[in-house]
């Protein structure tokens, strides 16, 4: 089986709109809550989300494109800019049919369908809808954009698994260039998802925050009074490549993708399994698949959409895999980014990879007096981020339906 290493990386987050923002607030522990602008909350159980701030699509693309996309798609198309420029990739001098692109969304163009459905239904009857109504609205069509704006005729495909997605698209992207399938791939995910439906669809279900007298701290996982998550926006984007495709063209390599596993809690609609069945077994594939033992984990981005029952059965999964390992350290950085739904993979997967290459874990920030089933038990890294030696670092994801994504990174060798 080929190496792929990591030579690119891209992101649009509520803490910051590329990777050394990001990452330096990721440090600081910065919180991205706030106030909905999106819409008027004011009838909303829940009235704040980490929304992502000062996006202006016309610094990535014309006026005439950006008519045509979704904000999920327009996220999309900026994050593969900062990660094509990283990289360094000129495809004039690639084969653009061993290029592929691997994109997730959790709800595609979700704000479009409801503009264009409230417009409607504010009519007459008579069917006005833009003629960009279906483009903008599929799940696929970020994953089109970006293929065709750089004419990329590799393998081209959409992943969809709820909050696994993105980490779906990149444990796919991995599989496609060790099987040889392809040389190099843009693989990521993208979410615009903080609507009047998206909102009022998960107060609902009873899944997110209400603690709106103070949204900065409202994000606490694994706290005792954890209440719900944070709904978030954002995309992230990362170049996957063959490893000696990458030195060929004298690439800099970032870090190397180790392994991935999928598999099910086949358990509940949106429940996870009470003791992580999915969640352990997912980790211990991807374990196998990287061939390493739990014992060389060093930081696990957990999953931890500070949820009641959500943070719990992940806990317990780890118990249940890491038993033996005394020197993990856990972080949950949707306490910083709220919930990016089907972006949050890839954008945890980026904060997995600058762990390894800046050796410093990223803190769980808000989490105050932790669950006593684990009080004591794990290295939340609470409050402040820590230095560390960081060789492995695993990304958990877990979705409504049942689906379990986990990928783990390497410090890349030689």
């Amino acid at each position: 089986m080929r190496r792929v290493v990591i030579t690119g990386l891209g992101v649009l987050t509520p803490i910051g709109n590329n990777v050394p923002d990001f990452w330096e607030a990721l440090k600081q522990g910065k919180s991205g809550a706030g106030l909905i602008t999106r819409f008027d909350p004011s009838r909303f159980k829940t009235k704040f989300a980490c929304e992502v701030k000062n996006f202006n699509p016309l610094d990535f693309m014309d006026k005439s494109d950006a008519r045509k996309y979704d904000a999920f798609t327009q996220y999309a198309l900026a994050t593969v800019q900062q990660a094509l420029k990283q990289a360094d990739v000129d495809f004039e001098k690639l084969g653009r049919n061993r290029v592929g692109v691997i994109w997730g969304s959790g709800n595609g163009g979700i704000t479009t369908f409801e503009q264009q459905i409230t417009e409607f239904n504010a009519g007459d009857g008579t069917p006005r809808f833009s003629p960009f109504f279906i483009p903008k609205i599929i799940t696929d069509i970020a994953a089109g954009v970006i293929s065709i704006k750089y004419g990329l005729r590799g393998v081209n495909f959409a992943t969809v698994s709820a909050c696994s997605t993105s980490n779906t698209a990149i444990i796919e992207a991995f599989n496609y260039i060790k099987w040889g399938k392809a040389d190099m791939i843009i693989t990521g995910g993208s979410e615009a998802s903080v609507s009047q439906a998206s909102v009022g669809g998960f107060n609902a279900a009873r899944a997110l925050s209400t603690l709106n007298e103070s949204p900065t701290e409202a994000s606490k996982p694994f706290d005792v009074n954890r209440d719900g998550f944070v709904i978030g926006e954002g995309a992230g984007a990362i170049i996957l490549e063959e490893l000696e495709h990458a030195k060929k063209r004298s690439a800099h390599i970032l870090a190397e993708i180790a392994g991935g596993a999928m598999a099910a809690d086949a358990y509940h609609l949106t429940g996870t399994h009470p003791d992580g069945e999915g969640a352990i077994l997912g980790m211990n594939l991807a374990l196998q698949d990287a061939e390493i033992t739990e014992q060389q984990i060093d930081y696990l981005n957990a999953h931890a959409t500070s949820t009641q029952q959500g943070d719990t059965s992940e806990l317990r999964a780890i118990a249940s895999v890491f038993r033996a390992n005394s020197h993990l350290n856990i972080s949950a950085t949707k306490s910083m980014t709220g919930h990016l739904l089907g972006a949050a993979g890839v954008v945890e997967a980026i904060a997995c990879i600058k762990a390894i290459t800046d050796q410093i874990v990223p803190p769980t920030i808000n989490t105050k007096m932790v669950d006593p089933e684990f009080d004591g038990r794990f290295n939340l890294t609470l409050k402040t981020a820590q230095q560390k030696t960081v060789n492995y670092a695993m990304n958990n994801t877990f979705g409504f339906g049942g689906h379990i994504a986990t990928s783990i990174f390497k410090r890349f060798d030689g």
